[in-house]
């Protein structure tokens, strides 16, 4: 089956692109409208007027680190429409960057194909947080290149992207945790990394106000962990079961959590040590990601186009090797289909909220199956290959 297409050499980069122009317009026409962005500007508001930022009897509202709201002000002094505009270019310019040098790094032939197909295929899913200006998008591209440097064992590069990623969003702990089970030499790095950026509002604000937030924080951190009351809709593996009238209890559905890591930790240090450089990047962030959206118990709809961009670029590297065939096919019209689940509101409605995670175990599922065997299986016949 031949896969190089002109159309689509071009094709798929130029419409991720082109979708994120027209966010951007979107942007300026109607900076407020479905936007998650005044929640940040709340946040650093009040980080600014030394009032509280969390309400710890609610689920809602600001739920970023302090470091967040510290270095999100500068946006906010610049408006709600540049301000925006560069919050927006931020986080995709980051994913986008991150897609970039994941696939520099896969090498073979057709790069320019490869990319272009992967981003084809996550746009549906990828772009309602884009236009949401989510910093989901942001600590995609964050922890994608955090993953790529550990393996590289780049110490400054690590520490950077680990400070971004945390920064943007508290659950990049796991990648920072993985990353610190592959490479235990940089465990000091992204120790410091995490210290600096609790540190780092210290700066800008008083140490005793600083000190009530951080408890606040932490207590509304564990209190969400175990309460799923209220408005918030976990969209986890445990949603299907819900959806059925069958809820998991909270304790049978933490040793799930607690196993499933345990194999995620499996998985990325097996790919670590079995396969090329490239592909193990991108194996092991597509498994991180995987747990990370769907055993997150506080994972959202739009939570899960963290995962998008690496399965995009997962499937077009299976259609690659293999020249196509079903499992390529079924797997590419799986996940441009899933993330077409909410367009419209009637079809938002069946598929809400139990459909991304049944999709998304399928899609990641076969993905990390290829690589665990298939892949797994040609490096092992020529031998292992060490990337530690």
């Amino acid at each position: 089956m031949t896969i190089s297409k002109p159309v689509f050499d071009r094709l798929g980069f130029i419409l991720w692109v082109g979708a994120f122009l027209v966010v951007l317009v979107l942007v300026l026409v109607a900076p407020d409208s479905r936007t998650v962005m005044l929640a940040y500007r709340y946040g650093s508001e009040e980080f600014l007027a030394g009032r509280p930022l969390y309400n710890i009897r609610s689920e809602m509202g600001y739920l970023y680190a302090p470091a967040f709201a510290a270095l999100y002000v500068p946006l906010v002094k610049l408006g709600p429409y540049l301000g925006g505009l560069v919050w927006h270019l931020l986080g995709f310019g980051v994913l986008t960057y991150a897609a970039m040098r994941q696939v520099r790094k896969l090498g073979g032939g057709e790069l320019t194909w490869l990319l272009s197909f992967g981003l084809f295929l996550a746009l549906p899913m990828a772009l309602g947080a884009i236009r949401n200006g989510q910093s989901t998008v942001l600590l995609t591209g964050a922890c994608w290149l955090l993953t790529l440097s550990a393996l590289e064992g780049r110490r400054a590069e690590t520490f950077f992207w680990a400070s971004l990623a945390i920064i943007a969003k508290p659950t990049a702990i796991i990648m920072l945790l993985l990353a610190g089970a592959l490479r235990p030499r940089l465990i000091p790095v992204l120790v410091l990394s995490v210290l600096f950026v609790l540190a780092l509002p210290y700066a800008f604000a008083p140490a005793g106000y600083l000190n009530d937030q951080y408890r606040d924080f932490a207590h509304m951190l564990t209190s969400m962990a175990v309460d799923n009351s209220s408005h918030f809709v976990p969209t986890d593996f445990t949603a299907p079961f819900t959806r059925l009238g069958l809820p998991i209890p909270e304790f049978n559905a933490t040793i799930v959590r607690v196993v499933m890591a345990l194999f995620t930790l499996t998985a990325v240090i097996w790919f670590d040590r079995r396969l090329e450089f490239g592909t193990a990047g991108l194996a092991i962030f597509l498994t991180a990601t995987f747990y990370m959206c769907v055993f997150n118990p506080r994972v959202e709809p739009n939570t899960y186009a963290m995962i998008a961009v690496p399965a995009g670029v997962a499937v077009a590297l299976l259609w690659r090797e293999e020249r196509g065939g079903l499992l390529a096919s079924v797997l590419a019209t799986t996940l441009f289909l899933t993330g077409l689940t909410g367009v419209e509101a009637h079809i938002h409605e069946f598929f809400y909220p139990w459909f991304r995670p049944v999709a998304v175990t399928f899609i990641a599922g076969s993905l990390i199956w290829w690589f665990w065997v298939g892949a797994g299986e040609k490096v092992a016949n020529a031998g292992p290959v060490a990337n530690g």
